[in-house]
């Protein structure tokens, strides 16, 4: 545990990114299984495309807050395009 104020204010300041960083990702890991479940399911392209660019939503704003890398964001988004163009969902 830190002795100094300032150390004492980045641990705090730490543990509420954390928590912060954990609910975006969760977010980010939800909107793609959500596109995944309506490729399933055969709902509909409108329904998936609604559901794509959600995720995609997601994602960029993960992004802008600085909690993903932008390659990351760009490596998900494009493996998840190439799933809905197939029609496939991953094993």
């Amino acid at each position: 545990m830190p002795n100094i104020k300032s150390a004492k204010k980045r641990v705090e300041i730490n543990e509420r990114n954390k928590e912060r960083n954990i609910a975006v990702k969760s977010a980010v890991k939800t909107s793609i299984k959500k596109v995944f479940e309506s490729i399933k399911t055969e709902v509909g392209e409108d329904k998936v495309k609604e559901a794509v660019n959600k995720a995609y939503s997601v994602i960029d704003k993960a992004v802008t807050k600085g909690i993903m890398h932008k390659n990351t964001a760009a490596r998900k988004k494009s493996r998840l395009t190439k799933h809905v163009n197939k029609g496939t969902v991953p094993a």
